[in-house]
């Protein structure tokens, strides 16, 4: 689903002050760089992408790879950077897999 100008613009808002997470070098795409940015935007649904490519169509082309193997929307693109957003998945209801700590008896022993 297309995002609109709308929430673009607010997710370049958030993405402003982000670093890049993930930097794809010259030697280009591999299934690794690919699994680290899909782990990283299961972690945090917006991130920044740099890309070492040298002309135009070669960092359009990544990006559009990068985008359709993770399920990601391109936010924007500018010079070596890109902006992925991808929505996290719904979380299950409650807290399931922390462990649940009693509350601690504050009072103390003399």
């Amino acid at each position: 689903m297309p995002l609109s100008e709308k929430h673009k613009r607010e997710l370049r808002q958030r993405g402003h002050g982000l670093k890049p997470v993930v930097s794809i070098g010259n030697a280009g795409l591999s299934s690794a760089v690919i699994r680290e940015i899909d782990l990283s935007l299961a972690h945090h649904e917006l991130m920044k992408v740099r890309i070492g490519s040298a002309d135009r169509k070669s960092k359009r082309l990544v990006i559009d790879s990068v985008c359709n193997a993770c399920g990601a929307e391109l936010v924007q693109a500018i010079g070596h950077i890109a902006l992925l957003y991808r929505q996290k998945q719904d979380q299950p209801s409650g807290k399931a897999g922390k462990a649940h700590r009693p509350a601690r008896d504050r009072r103390v022993a003399r």
